[in-house]
């Protein structure tokens, strides 16, 4: 038997020999050929015998059977082998020798060749496994050949891979990925991560890249928190862990976990890794947990980084060769590739998830703080609109309440631009749409953010962005509205100043406006041609452009004479154009004064660029036509007959008596009275001489003489101390007995008068010779003087229109009124206001809805409302409404300010400090220049967010009275009057001192010695005082950093008074908090609630955003006084008034915004101060709080209610994993809240008017559903825990609830529209909430708790409503339906908690 089976067992071999000898035959030559094995072992035979022909070199193995025979093949003859197990060893050793040569391991690692034979056909797939991956699927050898792939990584690690090189960890790596079956997974993985442990980075990346497809689905959760701990320590793995974390199927936990962790590393992760990680912690987000992700998200990604190329450029381009800064520019582009590459990332985010585009608007929209917002917000918001049509009203709406409010400034789109522009082009589109609807925006801040994309995208973009922005400005300006056509011309004036260049290649555009030219007024013409002669004269070279007469432009704008290089020719035309223009204008002397500023303005603007010689060609006209029309030998007589006997006033220089001379004013009016015009003009050609032109020729001489003499005006210093030619002003008691005519006489005669002073003092103020100082102080104070007769003439002559003082913008509609006897805005200020409401019911409407309410709705400006408030001892009060027909004083002449302040009252104790100067500026004229003043700031320095564009045409008479200031930018003027601020301050501790004596009890005034008209004036000074110095640090430019030096150097100013000397190298923190103490320091002085208001205001925009540390606590100590004290009025009334309940409502804001707990802050007001006003008299108030009355009541009411909702919001909701104790501090904060809401809400009772019921009807509404959303997930997980604080709190918001429903049937009794428009939405937030209890109580297995009751319609007294109870028993009605509805609504909240106990218990 045992000699049979070993000669069969040969036999085998035998034809087994012969066959192999048979095919050696026919492939011999194939075999040497392609380089055979030879000295097989058992690793060749084996795999011979399967079907694996092994090949040396670069030739790849060959299969020659199907891969799964293959395998069948080599695992029985393992098994069946005579030395098995021990040959698997064997097989092993092989594989291990045969792999040492890095070429025959190559083999083994890349896919295997099926064997071809000519004229046959293989069976074989054409793509195969690789031998090593073959092997892996036999069970047998899988552990060994993991072991020894694992033990050859490490020969590898300090390879370097060539770009046409083996990397081999990544081959060997990849046999592990998709294996059928692993025999133990676990242990593949642990080796692995440790292998990845002391691998160097590359084979970490490969390692990592490939885990999914190598993990079993019970692995990945585990690897998945390894990795990202892994992704916390390092960052040059963040990538390949984001690969493989995205493509792993996590629980929706760890994958909140894992996207914690990798938004850790979001702010330190390099630029290039930046779009993959963004990427993942966009992947997957859900609808529930999209705002808080993106919130994160939002506060952890900052663009900074990727500018920082941009400055280094900079730095380099300076200081480093050429191939330097190219390298830097390559770094560069890498830098705006990246950005572009992470803005793709989020735009396709965006597009595909709906709730990403939602989430991130709620994120942009939920932050309040402006410091807060980053120029990411900025492009997200363009990309949300530009991508998803659907959000765009949303996102439109986000946007421009984020403007209003100032949280996104004018620098932060200058930054994006400036800096991503690469990204902002593609949403160019949308750019364009949003820059022409803000230009329609009633808001200025609105509007300025508008005009400003268009200077970006101009600055910015391609010749075609370019050719859309002329062309969308060139239609605005077409269009006719007033608003639109000014800011596009601003724009434009800008474009051709600083992109001249770019611009003339558009200019053709710009020059179809001039067919548009009758809807220009003369302000708008004058900005046109200047455009048109920078584009026609700027590069003479590239004049093509434009197709309009450079002459004629010239003419047209002045640009000619400010161009020395001209020929003789053009200069010559230039001059007889000008005369003619002259000689046309003679006959018409409103058109001869408006050439007269034209010509003023030019030579002002050009001052120092002009020819000389062209402008002494009309000067010397100019210089003898003025004294032969407007100047006379002073005499006591003058000849002629007139309403008023004329006398010389206002004499200087009444010592020089030789060479006198006198402005010949009253005969001049006289003869241009109509009839006498009509008599002068019958005669051919005479030049008309009209006291119009006066101030407009006196202004142009002395620029003129200025021009000529360096600035001296000694040729005419004679005009500034000679008197006029009036009559007597002692009008006291005279008027009455006058004509009518004679009354409208005096009046023109007064407005030449003060006009002529104007220019007078414009004129002299920067004259240093005291003697001429000490005459315009003077001046100053014939200006007050005759102001206070003015305003008597004034009241005394209803319907006076005053001749124009400036002639470039249309006539002011209507007719000025004055009220002797109390404010004049008022009745000017309402009908502004209902016209603007019909205009701009969307802007208001939206303003409505970003404010919440905790803004009063207000038109008009601080100076309007400070005016109105005015007494009647004020003469400024009374002319506010003529400001249009007053010449504009230049900012030169608060260089006056200089001069020291001299009252009565420190005049007996400080003789002699002050006795050095024999002029001073006294409180009359301080009130004139302050108030002038802050006209003009208002005007250029107001943050657009708390001014409104004037509806139509109102914008123009604006504008009237501020031509020169518009001249000049808001840094300029910003400029001025920080070199203002010390004089400032010095007025402003002399009226602290003053006030310290006259309030000795903190705002009580002691009347027994008390001049009233000097405490108004001296109050008004004060009022003007803080005001100026509010407008100039709450203006937005110190907030660009160019404006920084400036913003210190006024801070330095401040902070010197208390620290004198001290202050020069104080870092800016500091400067705030010595200026912040310094103006606190005026609080025991303040004599005005407006006063107080103002102050306020000025130490918010002083302190740094957002206030912080004990600057916070004294704003709300501040603010608590300020309630906290009776103001009253030297006559002893309360201050009162619509304009007082607006300032209130702000100063309660800011203490309840400021105060350290909001909730027990609204408690005492409610709990304390109302109750004591109920029981005080009629007239009375709180004693606590005396600004609290019963007219101010509904002031109090509305912030308390809006804060109180605000302050909920901040309460975070219940979550699951709340401890017991968080629990426990939330629902006691949420008890406070409800006590406090159910404590206003009974205050209607008491307080039932209709400004409180609707107050009480719109912010339940929002209490209540702030309640639904943040409280009642907390009750769900609270209840069993904190049974009877839920019960409490349930208890307490049905008494509220029940209220509210009282209040919606007191409404349909008495069917007030404005209050029943509440009432839906009120009552499906109360429907809402009982079903939301009754499911937290089905939450809590204690639905059996919950039952309903029907609750009667009862008034706001709890009577019930009986005319109701027919309509109650109609079910199927639809009154009767809602009667339902109310009662489901409020009963069961009852039910509810009074049952609460019994299903808890159960």
């Amino acid at each position: 038997m045992v000699s049979k089976r070993k000669l069969s067992e040969i036999g085998v071999n035998e034809e087994s020999s012969k066959a192999e000898t048979k095919k050696s035959r026919v492939s011999d030559k194939r075999t040497l050929t392609q380089g055979g094995l030879e000295n097989e072992g058992v690793f060749e035979e084996l795999l011979r015998a399967s079907g694996i022909v092994l090949k040396a070199g670069e030739g790849q193995n060959e299969i020659a059977v199907d891969q799964t025979a293959f395998q069948k093949k080599l695992r029985m003859a393992l098994e069946k082998h005579p030395s098995y197990p021990g040959v698997v060893k064997q097989f092993i050793s092989g594989l291990e020798l045969h792999i040492k040569d890095r070429s025959q391991f190559k083999n083994c690692l890349l896919p295997c060749t099926p064997t071809r034979t000519e004229g046959s056909r293989t069976l074989v797939h054409s793509y195969c496994e690789s031998l090593i991956k073959l092997l892996l699927g036999i069970k047998i050898l899988q552990p060994a050949v993991i072991m020894l792939l694992l033990e050859k990584i490490p020969e590898f690690f300090f390879d370097v891979v060539g770009t046409f090189g083996t990397n081999f960890p990544r081959l060997i790596v990849n046999q592990f990925k998709w294996l059928d079956s692993l025999l133990d997974s676990q242990d593949l993985v642990k080796k692995l991560m440790q292998m990845l442990s002391v691998s160097p980075v590359p084979i970490q990346h490969d390692i990592i890249t490939s885990l999914p497809e190598i993990l079993e689905d019970s692995q990945q959760n585990e690897v998945a928190r390894e990795l990202s701990c892994l992704l916390k320590q390092g960052r040059r793995l963040t990538v390949p862990i984001l690969d493989a974390l995205s493509r792993l199927d996590l629980d929706a936990e760890l994958l909140a976990e894992v996207r914690q962790s990798a938004m850790t590393i979001v702010p330190s992760v390099k630029l290039e890794d930046l779009p993959v990680l963004v990427k993942f912690i966009l992947h997957n987000v859900k609808a529930a947990d999209a705002v808080e992700v993106i919130s994160d998200l939002r506060k952890s990604l900052d663009l900074s980084s990727c500018v920082l190329p941009l400055q280094m450029l900079g730095s380099q381009r300076k200081l480093k060769s050429q191939a330097q800064t190219s390298s830097s520019m390559s770094q560069m582009t890498t830098s705006q590739n990246c950005v572009k590459v992470l803005f793709d990332v989020i735009k396709l985010a965006v597009r595909f998830q709906k709730d990403i585009s939602e989430a991130w608007i709620k994120a942009i929209e939920n932050s309040t703080s402006v410091s807060d917002h980053k120029v990411l917000d900025l492009i997200v918001l363009l990309l949300i609109h530009s991508t998803n049509s659907k959000n765009r009203k949303q996102t439109e709406k986000v946007l421009r309440s984020k403007i209003r409010l100032g949280c996104m400034p004018e620098q932060l789109m200058q930054n994006a631009f400036q800096n991503h522009s690469m990204v902002i082009k593609d949403f160019f589109p949308s750019i364009l749409s949003l820059a022409q609807m803000f230009l329609h925006s009633a808001h200025l801040a609105v509007v300025s953010f508008g005009s400003c994309m268009y200077k970006q995208a101009f600055a910015f973009f391609d010749s075609y962005c370019q050719q859309e922005v002329v062309c969308a400005l060139v239609t605005h300006v077409c269009s006719g509205n007033e608003t639109e056509l000014d800011i596009s011309l601003d724009v434009l004036t800008d474009l051709v100043i600083q992109h001249t260049s770019l611009l003339m290649r558009y200019a053709t555009f710009v020059k179809s406006i001039l067919d548009s030219m009758q809807k220009l007024n003369p302000c708008q013409i004058r900005k046109l041609f200047y455009i048109l002669s920078m584009l026609a004269f700027s590069q003479r070279q590239e004049g093509s452009y434009i197709q309009v007469s450079r002459d004629t432009v010239g003419v047209s704008d002045g640009g000619s004479l400010e161009r020395p290089e001209l020929s003789i020719e053009c200069d010559g035309q230039l001059s007889t154009l000008l005369d003619l223009v002259g000689f046309c204008c003679e006959q018409a002397p409103e058109v001869l004064a408006l050439y007269y500023d034209e010509l003023a303005n030019l030579i002002e603007k050009q001052k120092g660029n002009l020819d000389l010689q062209l402008l002494d060609k009309f000067g010397k006209s100019l210089v003898e036509d003025f004294p032969s029309d407007f100047v006379v030998d002073l005499s006591p007589t003058v000849d002629g007959s007139f309403l008023f006997p004329v006398k010389s006033l206002y004499n200087l220089d009444e010592d020089e008596t030789q060479g006198a001379i006198a402005i010949n004013l009253l005969p001049l009016v006289s003869q241009s009275e109509p009839g006498r015009v009509a008599d002068e003009t019958s005669s051919q050609r005479k030049r008309v001489v009209s006291p119009i032109c006066l101030s407009p020729c006196f202004r142009l001489l002395r620029l003129y003489t200025g021009e000529q003499n360096n600035g001296s005006l000694e040729e005419i210093d004679a005009l500034l101390g000679c008197p006029l030619y009036l009559t007597d002003l002692e009008v006291e008691g005279k008027l009455d007995s006058l004509s009518k005519q004679e009354r409208e006489f005096l009046c023109l005669l007064l407005f030449y008068a003060l006009n002529w002073f104007r220019e007078v003092v414009n004129a002299f103020c920067q004259q240093q010779d005291p003697e001429m100082k000490g005459k315009v102080l003077t001046r100053l104070q014939n200006i007050t003087e005759l102001q206070n007769v003015l305003g008597k003439c004034l009241a005394a002559t209803p319907g006076y229109i005053p001749p124009p003082a400036t002639f470039d913008s249309e006539a002011p509609e209507g007719v000025p009124s004055i009220n002797a006897g109390g404010p004049v805005r008022k009745r000017n200020g309402k009908k502004k206001k209902s016209d603007s409401s019909k205009a701009c019911s969307v802007e208001r409407t939206q303003a409505d809805e970003s404010s919440d309410g905790n803004q009063p709705d207000t038109e008009l400006s601080e100076l309007e409302k400070s005016t109105a408030e005015k007494e009647a001892g004020n003469p400024l009060a009374h002319l506010q409404s003529y400001r249009p027909y007053f010449r504009e004083l230049d900012l030169e002449v608060f260089s006056v300010l200089h001069c020291g302040l001299l009252t009565k009252s420190i005049l007996d104790t400080e003789m002699h400090t002050e006795a050095s100067e024999v002029v001073q500026l006294g409180p009359a004229e301080l009130c004139f220049l302050l108030d002038d003043l802050c006209w003009k700031l208002e005007r250029v320095l107001t943050p657009g967010s708390t001014r409104r564009v004037p509806f139509l045409k109102e914008r123009s008479n604006k504008d009237i009275g501020f031509a020169h200031l518009c001249q000049r930018s808001p840094k300029e003027v910003a400029v001025c009057v920080v070199q203002l601020l010390k004089p400032l301050c010095n007025h402003m501790e002399n009226m602290h001192n003053y006030f310290q004596v006259i309030l000795p009890n903190q705002g009580v005034v002691d009347e027994s010695e008390l001049n009233i008209q000097e405490y108004q004036l001296m109050s008004s000074c004060y009022h003007q005082l803080l005001l100026t110095f509010r407008l100039l640090f709450a203006w937005n430019g110190f907030s660009q950093h160019e404006n920084s030096s400036l913003l210190r150097s006024a801070l330095q100013v401040l902070a010197d008074r208390l620290k004198p000397g001290e202050t020069e190298f104080l870092p800016l923190e500091e400067l705030i908090s010595e200026s912040f103490q310094y103006l606190l320091n005026f609080q025991q002085s303040i004599p005005s609630f407006q006063c107080a208001f103002i102050l306020t205001q000025l130490l918010m925009a002083v302190s740094e955003k957002p206030m912080t540390g004990w600057k916070r606590e004294k704003m709300a100590s501040l603010a608590k006084q300020f309630l906290c004290q009776s103001w009253m009025k030297p006559g002893g009334d309360r201050e009162k008034g619509s304009h007082f309940n607006s300032a209130l409502h702000t100063l309660l804001c800011v203490y309840l915004e400021h105060t350290d707990n909001i909730l027990k802050a609204i408690e005492e007001i409610s709990s304390v101060g109302v109750p004591e006003l109920i029981n005080s008299a009629k007239d009375g108030c709180s004693s606590t709080y005396p600004t609290l009355s019963r007219q101010t009541f509904p002031v109090f009411f509305r912030v308390m209610m809006a804060q109180l909702e605000s302050s909920v919001k901040s309460i975070p909701a219940g979550k699951p994993s709340d401890s017991s104790e968080v629990q426990l501090e939330k629902l006691l904060k949420w008890n406070i809240a409800v006590r406090n809401f159910h404590i206003l809400i009974n205050l209607v009772k008491v307080f039932d008017s209709r400004p409180v019921l609707s107050i009480c009807l719109k912010y339940g509404r929002l209490f209540v559903e702030a309640f639904l959303k943040l409280a009642m997930p907390l009750l769900d997980h609270s209840f069993k825990k904190h049974r009877d604080d839920v019960q409490s709190l349930l208890k307490t918001l049905q008494l509220s609830t029940r209220q509210l429903h009282h209040m919606c049937g007191h409404s349909k009794i008495h069917q007030d529209l404005s209050l029943t428009n509440h009432v839906p939405l009120l009552k499906k937030s109360l429907e809402q909430f009982v079903y939301r209890v009754k499911a937290m109580l089905a939450f809590n297995h204690c639905q059996e708790a919950f039952w309903v009751g029907i609750l009667k319609n009862r008034d706001l007294q709890g009577e019930e409503i009986l005319s109701q109870a027919s309509a109650a028993q109609e079910e199927d009605s639809a009154e009767g339906s809602e009667d339902s509805v109310d009662s489901t609504v409020e009963e069961p909240g009852g039910a509810d908690s009074d049952s609460g106990s019994g299903g808890a218990g159960r």
